[in-house]
């Protein structure tokens, strides 16, 4: 039965966007399906498929081990602090910090650049985009959505509109590296965080390409290459500056779940005389979604609390709440997979003003035009973390 559900949600999601769209007439379906079909193949791969799914657990092991080593970092600096227990600050901004750091590395010797051209040809070849359209949703996968458009910064200008949403939607749709390594470090699953973030680059380009279908020939429709030059000297100058770059942003992680955590509390203070939470009510507004996605029935409220958090607050915040209802086994294994997939983007409300602000200032000239996409690219955004949730819930 939930099977049935999660395959209604999939129609809902995909409705919502045919609903909203700029122009249904001319709604190209080849990468809608494409795109659907990558999707599908490849939460099969890792959810069903035996040998798959055994690769892909050694994978996130793999990966967790990697971000184990920030331990000994953390254990250098802090001694004997770090033996009192989890801390968001002795734990998880560590783990930024070296993860952030060896990203860089790994963008200066070329295996990042590597990844993402083949993820790129993939989708370029399965959905029929433009080279720039494919790289920009293959880079989304590694770095953020201010990072990901400087990938093919001098197309931007040349952009067809389709094109500029398809950019914006693939930042809102997935989450950069050094965030994804926070959130591990907070005690999610390693496995489901790649998983979705490689699943929601597609299902990005199927939302955008269905709410703002393509309507002109595109200038830039061959493969290009990653408009991006290594400024580094050497490895050890690429490894100090991620891990600067890493501590920016981990003290800005800090300073938002800070802010976020303590006025959601100031807010709670005066609702808990009538008897209800800020969490509460975004969780009874948002539940027909969770129950939409295959989320158990007695469960949708949690989650739909959660994914209202998200899209009013951040990501980060509601990931923490996440991280809690695990700890204390609140959420069966289908929630917590259905949760961590359709957190796992950067559509809320502030996204909107910082993709502005970032990719505006690669084209200046079309900076009311990406202001005007900015609402659509979070709708577009969220539809597509929550279509890759869906389809992980069906196959789980």
């Amino acid at each position: 039965m939930s099977g049935v559900i999660g395959v209604i949600g999939m129609l809902a999601l995909l409705g919502i966007a045919f609903i909203i769209s700029e122009n249904r007439k001319a709604i190209d379906y080849h990468p809608v399906i494409g795109g659907l079909l990558l999707q599908l193949t490849f939460a099969f791969i890792i959810l069903k498929l035996p040998i798959g799914k055994l690769l892909f657990e050694q994978l996130s092991d793999f990966v967790a081990e990697i971000l184990g080593f920030s331990t000994d970092g953390a254990d250098f600096l802090f001694g004997a602090l770090m033996d009192t227990g989890f801390s968001f600050a002795l734990s998880v901004i560590p783990t930024i910090i070296f993860f952030s750091s060896l990203m860089s590395v790994l963008y200066y010797l070329g295996i990042v650049q590597k990844v993402v051209k083949v993820m790129a040809k993939v989708m370029k070849k399965a959905m029929d985009l433009s080279g720039a359209e494919s790289l920009s949703a293959a880079a989304n996968v590694f770095v953020g959505q201010t990072e990901a458009p400087l990938v093919v910064k001098r197309y931007v200008p040349d952009m067809t509109r389709s094109e500029v949403m398809a950019l914006m939607t693939g930042g809102m749709s997935t989450v950069a590296g050094g965030v994804m390594a926070g959130y591990i470090g907070m005690g999610i699953n390693a496995g489901y965080l790649l998983a979705a973030s490689i699943m929601s680059a597609p299902a990005a380009l199927v939302m955008a390409k269905i709410i703002i279908p393509e309507t002109k020939e595109s200038a830039i429709s061959g493969d290009i290459d990653i408009d991006l030059e290594i400024e580094n000297t050497n490895i050890i100058d690429a490894a100090a500056e991620g891990a600067s770059e890493g501590l920016k942003l981990a003290l800005n992680v800090a300073a938002m779940l800070l802010a976020f955590v303590s006025l959601i509390a100031l807010i709670n203070y005066p609702l808990s005389f009538i008897g209800i939470s800020l969490e509460e009510i975004l969780g009874y507004l948002f539940a027909p979604l969770s129950f939409l996605m295959g989320v158990p029935v007695e469960e949708i409220q949690e989650v739909g609390s959660l994914l209202g958090q998200k899209m009013a607050i951040n990501e980060f915040v509601a990931y923490s709440q996440l991280a809690g209802m695990i700890k204390e086994g609140t959420l069966s294994t289908k929630s917590e997979l259905i949760a961590t997939f359709a957190l796992c983007g950067f559509s809320n409300f502030s996204s909107i003003a910082i993709q502005v602000g970032g990719i505006g200032s690669l084209a200046p000239e079309r900076r009311g035009e990406i202001a005007s996409l900015g609402i659509r690219a979070l709708i577009g955004g969220t539809l597509a973390t929550y279509m890759t949730a869906t389809i992980a819930g069906i196959l789980l």
